[in-house]
C-alpha cells in the first residue's frame, strides 16, 4: 500500500522552501503522496517554546550559509530574502483557504509565492508587493484577500496549527511518515528511508 507524507510547511522558512522543491522527486521515487498542511510557523513557536534560528545571531549566519549549500545540492536556487523575516499569517490563511476549496491552482500559488520570497527577494511584508506578486501569477488579490478575512479560515489555521503542535512539530519542515516524525529539510534521506523500508 502506498505510503504518505505529511508536510508541515509555513512560506517564510527558508527550509521549507528547500524541502518543498523536493517533494516532486521525493514522491516519484517512492509512490508516496503528500499531503501538504500550511501552519503559522509564529504560532508553533509560541506555542511549543521554540524560538526562531535567526534570533540567535550566529546561529542565524550560520543557517543562511547552510541553507545555501543544500540549494547548490538540491540545484535550486536559493536568495535570502532582504526583507526577513517575512510576516506570512495572511498568506497561509490564502493557502488555507483554496485548500479547503479544492482550488486546482493551489499548487501554482504555493510555487509563485515560494518563488517570490526565496528566488525573487519580494517583499511580501508589503501589502501592495503581495497583490503584485498575486497578480503577476494569475490570481485575484481581492478575491484571495477575501478568502483569507473569512473568520472560519481565520479560525481553522490556528486549530491546525496548535493541532501540529500536539503532534509533535515545533519548527518547520516537518514530516510525518505514519507516527514518525522528521524535522528539518536536511532529514528528506530519513523521510524516503522510512516510505520504502
Amino acid at each position: 500500500m502506498a505510503k504518505t507524507v505529511d508536510f508541515y510547511f509555513d512560506f517564510g522558512s527558508p527550509a521549507a522552501y528547500l524541502a518543498y522543491t523536493q517533494l516532486p522527486r521525493l514522491a516519484s521515487e517512492t509512490g508516496a503522496t503528500i499531503v501538504m498542511k500550511p501552519i503559522l510557523l509564529g504560532g508553533v513557536f509560541q506555542a511549543s517554546g521554540n524560538r526562531p534560528p535567526a534570533s540567535v545571531p550566529l546561529k542565524g549566519s550560520y543557517l543562511f550559509k547552510d541553507m545555501s549549500r543544500f540549494a547548490r545540492r538540491y540545484g535550486v536556487r536559493l536568495i535570502m530574502n532582504p526583507f526577513f523575516p517575512i510576516i506570512t499569517t495572511t498568506l497561509m490563511r490564502m493557502d488555507l483557504g483554496l485548500h479547503r476549496r479544492n482550488d486546482p491552482s493551489l499548487k501554482h500559488f504555493r510555487d509563485s509565492v515560494f518563488q517570490a520570497i526565496w528566488v525573487d527577494e519580494r517583499n511580501l511584508n508589503d501589502p501592495v508587493t503581495v497583490g503584485a506578486v498575486l497578480t503577476e501569477a494569475g490570481f485575484d488579490p481581492t478575491a484571495l484577500l477575501a478568502l483569507a478575512s473569512e473568520q472560519t479560515i481565520k479560525d481553522e489555521l490556528k486549530t491546525v496549527t496548535l493541532a501540529a503542535v500536539e503532534r509533535g512539530v515545533f519548527g518547520a519542515p516537518t514530516f510525518f511518515v505514519g507516527n514518525e516524525m522528521f524535522w528539518g529539510q536536511d532529514r528528506l534521506d530519513f523521510v524516503r528511508d522510512a516510505l520504502t523500508n
